[in-house]
């Protein structure tokens, strides 16, 4: 029987528990805070949560335009009041039942749970520390899995209260008055929207010219617009360089010296990695200069036997990837068939409104010319089924390589952009070129119908155009 000691509990740690137990080892996970770790109980789960009631808002104020009020002729936003509490009670209730399922599952699969932290000793012994003290572990096989933490400015430290992470900010029980959201990356664009949608006044402080500056630079300006036009305050090549309180408002100050004021402020400014007295210089782990484990595609660290995944390895911060990092480092060690991760076949989403969703070669990559490839896109507002629905913002774009056609990237701009780019995905990932992609029926109307139209458009093109409509 092989010893697989696992530290760490969310995606990554606990698809790899499964996928070790599965193959016959004998897995102990070590986990702190709560089965799926901080993307289940902190993060990605209710970030989303939140996200979502925020969507029905959303589609709330279309109402009218669609014809849709109360009898009284009042507009229905309006009629509609947003209890914070009760949201935020079911977004943490949510969070825990998800992560009790998590348990019971890894429970059912012979998977040991340790509650607690552990660190290396070596490469073949894992000291778990719980309430009842200290365990040697012996372990032929190490998973490191222990997540991020969020970022915090020595000048603008969350209270919990006014000034908050993104896993303290469900502790509000009411909409504030004016949230003032430092960081427009994904967390911050995320939270910035959401609470738009809810109806609060947001000011997003933003370093970059454009908010979402790591995406589509296409996809991150209609996202800008629409929060512009929705009323949402950006300050664009602002930052933040502290933030403190006043009584009942929070001040920001910016680099230039000038001040925002706010009754809440919400920090988003990046992670850093859990891997802080781990014991990983003692066991010949390597790290870089940001202290996140150096692996390689199969999930090895630069010590026999001792594997990383996830948010500490800094390779892509998405629970997705997390959890195929801890797979794949499971079958590697136990001696199953693996496929080395592959970045170019992962797609990813930003749940703003409308949603951003990636997958494969990005625009940068082919303006950069380190990828050469043809484009269109398509403005997704002449859908017909858009159109329907009241969509007003959006695109699909397609990358394929010249000659073969092969589809190499897409990139989606709309409502449910996480559903839409799964046929991109998978093209990607077959290695489909775009003639087989446009020769798939679609349903009509539908918003997957400008995927195939598309790549219709792409059929003949020469390897010198790229197309946009």
């Amino acid at each position: 029987m092989t010893d697989v000691v696992i530290i760490g509990g969310g995606p990554a740690g606990y698809e790899a528990a499964l996928v070790g137990s599965q193959l016959g080892g004998q897995v102990t996970l070590i986990e702190r805070t709560g089965m799926g770790g901080a993307a289940v109980l902190t993060d990605v789960v209710p970030s989303k949560t939140l996200i979502a009631t925020a969507e029905v808002m959303a589609k709330i104020g279309q109402a009218e335009q669609l014809g849709l009020g109360l009898a009284s002729g009042e507009p229905l936003a309006q009629a509609i009041a947003v209890d914070l509490g009760t949201v935020n009670r079911r977004v943490m209730a949510l969070a825990k039942a998800q992560s009790s399922d998590i348990r019971e599952r890894l429970l059912h699969e012979g998977v040991r749970l340790i509650a607690g932290s552990g660190r290396l000793n070596g490469t073949s012994e894992v000291i778990a520390t719980t309430d009842q003290g200290e365990q040697g572990l012996p372990a032929d096989i190490i998973l490191i899995a222990t997540g991020g933490t969020p970022r915090a400015l020595p000048t603008a430290q969350p209270d919990g209260e006014r000034i908050f992470n993104w896993t303290q900010i469900y502790n509000l029980d009411r909409l504030p008055e004016r949230l003032i959201v430092v960081g427009s990356g994904v967390t911050g664009a995320e939270f910035a929207s959401a609470y738009n949608a809810l109806g609060v006044d947001v000011v997003l402080v933003s370093s970059r010219h454009q908010v979402l500056p790591g995406q589509d630079d296409d996809a991150g300006r209609v996202v800008q617009g629409v929060f512009e036009r929705s009323g949402m305050t950006i300050l664009s090549q602002a930052r933040a360089e502290s933030a403190h309180r006043e009584g009942d408002e929070v001040v920001v100050t910016l680099a230039g010296g000038e001040t925002v004021r706010g009754s809440h402020c919400l920090m988003a400014v990046g992670a850093t990695p859990n891997t802080h007295g781990l014991g990983l210089a003692e066991a010949g782990v390597e790290v870089n200069g940001s202290g996140q484990i150096i692996v390689d595609k199969v999930s090895r660290t630069s010590a026999r036997g001792v594997y990383a995944a996830g948010d500490c390895t800094g390779v892509f911060a998405l629970a997705s990837v997390a959890a195929m990092q801890g797979r794949i480092a499971m079958w590697h060690s136990l001696g199953d068939a693996v496929s080395p991760l592959n970045l170019c076949t992962v797609s990813s989403n930003v749940f703003t409104a409308p949603e951003i969703a990636t997958v494969g070669v990005t625009q940068a990559q082919v303006d950069a010319g380190l990828v050469r490839a043809l484009a269109v896109m398509l403005p997704l507002p002449r859908n017909a089924r858009a159109k329907m629905q009241g969509v007003r913002d959006g695109f699909v774009k397609i990358f394929c390589l010249p000659t073969t056609g092969i589809v190499v990237g897409g990139v989606a701009v709309a409502p449910s952009a996480s559903e839409l780019i799964h046929p991109l995905s998978i093209a990607v990932s077959a290695k489909l070129t775009v003639d087989q992609l446009a020769n798939a029926f679609t349903v009509y109307p539908s918003l997957s119908g400008s995927l195939a139209e598309a790549a219709r458009r792409l059929h003949g093109h020469s390897a010198e155009q790229v197309v946009s409509f």
